[in-house]
Protein backbone atom coordinates (compact mmCIF):
# COMPACT_ATOMS: atom_id res chain seq x y z
CA UNK A 1 0.00 0.00 0.00
CA UNK A 2 1.43 3.36 -1.07
CA UNK A 3 0.63 6.38 1.10
CA UNK A 4 1.26 10.02 0.34
CA UNK A 5 4.15 11.96 1.81
CA UNK A 6 1.75 14.15 3.78
CA UNK A 7 -0.15 11.13 5.13
CA UNK A 8 3.15 9.65 6.31
CA UNK A 9 3.90 12.87 8.25
CA UNK A 10 0.35 12.80 9.65
CA UNK A 11 0.87 9.24 10.90
CA UNK A 12 4.30 10.01 12.38
CA UNK A 13 3.44 13.32 14.03
CA UNK A 14 1.41 12.18 17.07
CA UNK A 15 3.99 9.61 18.12
CA UNK A 16 6.97 11.90 17.52
CA UNK A 17 5.35 14.85 19.31
CA UNK A 18 4.45 12.59 22.26
CA UNK A 19 8.03 11.34 22.44
CA UNK A 20 9.41 14.89 22.31
CA UNK A 21 7.00 15.96 25.10
CA UNK A 22 7.95 12.94 27.21
CA UNK A 23 11.67 13.47 26.75
CA UNK A 24 11.28 17.22 27.39
CA UNK A 25 9.67 16.41 30.73
CA UNK A 26 12.65 14.25 31.67
CA UNK A 27 15.66 16.06 30.18
CA UNK A 28 14.34 19.53 29.34
CA UNK A 29 12.79 21.02 26.23
CA UNK A 30 15.97 22.33 24.58
CA UNK A 31 17.84 19.05 24.92
CA UNK A 32 14.83 17.03 23.73
CA UNK A 33 14.44 19.28 20.67
CA UNK A 34 18.14 19.04 19.86
CA UNK A 35 17.97 15.23 19.93
CA UNK A 36 14.73 15.22 17.90
CA UNK A 37 16.27 17.49 15.25
CA UNK A 38 19.35 15.23 15.04
CA UNK A 39 17.26 12.07 14.61
CA UNK A 40 14.88 13.72 12.12
CA UNK A 41 17.87 15.06 10.18
CA UNK A 42 19.42 11.58 9.98
CA UNK A 43 16.11 10.19 8.73
CA UNK A 44 15.93 12.94 6.08
CA UNK A 45 19.46 12.12 4.86
CA UNK A 46 18.45 8.47 4.48
CA UNK A 47 15.29 9.58 2.66
CA UNK A 48 17.38 11.68 0.26
CA UNK A 49 19.58 8.69 -0.57
CA UNK A 50 16.53 6.49 -1.10
CA UNK A 51 14.82 9.03 -3.37
CA UNK A 52 17.96 9.42 -5.50
CA UNK A 53 17.90 5.64 -6.01
CA UNK A 54 14.15 5.49 -6.68
CA UNK A 55 14.34 8.35 -9.20
CA UNK A 56 17.53 6.93 -10.72
CA UNK A 57 19.42 10.19 -10.40
CA UNK A 58 20.20 13.08 -8.12
CA UNK A 59 20.14 16.15 -10.34
CA UNK A 60 17.80 19.10 -10.13
CA UNK A 61 15.67 17.37 -12.77
CA UNK A 62 14.96 14.47 -10.40
CA UNK A 63 14.55 16.85 -7.47
CA UNK A 64 11.93 18.77 -9.44
CA UNK A 65 10.07 15.51 -10.06
CA UNK A 66 10.20 14.71 -6.32
CA UNK A 67 8.82 18.15 -5.46
CA UNK A 68 5.97 17.74 -7.95
CA UNK A 69 5.23 14.03 -7.50
CA UNK A 70 6.00 13.38 -3.83
CA UNK A 71 5.98 16.58 -1.79
CA UNK A 72 3.01 18.05 -3.73
CA UNK A 73 1.07 14.79 -4.04
CA UNK A 74 -2.70 15.22 -3.67
CA UNK A 75 -2.33 19.00 -3.17
CA UNK A 76 -0.14 18.77 -0.06
CA UNK A 77 1.66 21.89 -1.25
CA UNK A 78 0.98 24.26 -4.09
CA UNK A 79 3.98 25.69 -5.87
CA UNK A 80 4.60 28.65 -8.13
CA UNK A 81 7.57 27.76 -10.32
CA UNK A 82 9.97 30.65 -10.79
CA UNK A 83 13.00 29.11 -12.50
CA UNK A 84 13.83 25.58 -13.58
CA UNK A 85 17.18 24.94 -15.29
CA UNK A 86 19.96 22.37 -15.04
CA UNK A 87 21.61 24.54 -12.35
CA UNK A 88 18.69 26.16 -10.54
CA UNK A 89 15.26 25.18 -9.24
CA UNK A 90 13.45 28.17 -7.76
CA UNK A 91 9.85 28.05 -6.58
CA UNK A 92 7.57 29.43 -3.93
CA UNK A 93 5.20 27.31 -1.91
CA UNK A 94 1.96 29.30 -1.86
CA UNK A 95 -0.06 26.75 0.13
CA UNK A 96 1.29 24.29 2.70
CA UNK A 97 -1.02 21.49 3.75
CA UNK A 98 1.66 20.31 6.17
CA UNK A 99 1.38 23.57 8.16
CA UNK A 100 -2.40 23.31 8.13
CA UNK A 101 -2.24 19.66 9.21
CA UNK A 102 0.09 20.35 12.17
CA UNK A 103 -2.07 23.30 13.22
CA UNK A 104 -5.19 21.10 13.15
CA UNK A 105 -3.34 18.53 15.24
CA UNK A 106 -2.40 21.23 17.77
CA UNK A 107 1.34 20.86 17.18
CA UNK A 108 2.13 23.68 14.75
CA UNK A 109 4.99 24.71 17.04
CA UNK A 110 6.71 21.41 16.13
CA UNK A 111 5.91 21.61 12.41
CA UNK A 112 9.16 23.25 11.43
CA UNK A 113 11.15 20.55 13.21
CA UNK A 114 8.98 17.71 11.89
CA UNK A 115 8.97 18.88 8.27
CA UNK A 116 10.77 22.10 7.26
CA UNK A 117 14.23 21.36 8.65
CA UNK A 118 14.19 18.03 6.82
CA UNK A 119 14.58 19.84 3.49
CA UNK A 120 18.19 20.81 4.15
CA UNK A 121 19.21 17.38 5.48
CA UNK A 122 17.39 15.66 2.62
CA UNK A 123 19.87 17.26 0.23
CA UNK A 124 22.85 15.79 2.09
CA UNK A 125 21.57 12.35 1.18
CA UNK A 126 20.12 13.22 -2.22
CA UNK A 127 23.01 15.30 -3.56
CA UNK A 128 25.33 17.38 -1.35
CA UNK A 129 26.26 19.43 -4.45
CA UNK A 130 22.79 21.02 -4.38
CA UNK A 131 22.32 23.91 -1.99
CA UNK A 132 19.03 25.21 -0.61
CA UNK A 133 18.49 28.79 0.44
CA UNK A 134 15.19 29.58 2.09
CA UNK A 135 14.46 32.74 4.05
CA UNK A 136 10.89 32.11 5.15
CA UNK A 137 8.24 29.44 5.58
CA UNK A 138 4.48 29.34 5.91
CA UNK A 139 5.04 27.09 8.94
CA UNK A 140 6.72 30.00 10.71
CA UNK A 141 4.06 32.53 9.71
CA UNK A 142 5.18 33.81 6.29
CA UNK A 143 2.76 34.13 3.36
CA UNK A 144 4.87 31.70 1.30
CA UNK A 145 8.01 29.54 1.46
CA UNK A 146 10.84 30.56 -0.85
CA UNK A 147 12.75 27.51 -2.05
CA UNK A 148 15.94 28.31 -3.99
CA UNK A 149 17.88 25.19 -4.97
CA UNK A 150 21.16 25.70 -6.77
CA UNK A 151 23.71 23.23 -8.07
CA UNK A 152 27.10 24.14 -6.69
CA UNK A 153 29.87 24.49 -9.22
CA UNK A 154 33.52 24.31 -8.42
CA UNK A 155 36.24 26.11 -10.30
CA UNK A 156 39.46 24.26 -10.96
Amino acid sequence: MKITHQKLREIQAPMVSSLIDGFAGEIGYEKAMKIAEKVISEDAIASGKKMAQEYEGNTLTELSKIVKEVWSNEGAIKIKMIKETDNELFFDVTYCGYAQMYETMGIKDLGSTLSCVRDFSFLKGFNPQIQLKRTQTIMEGAKYCDFRFKRLTFSK
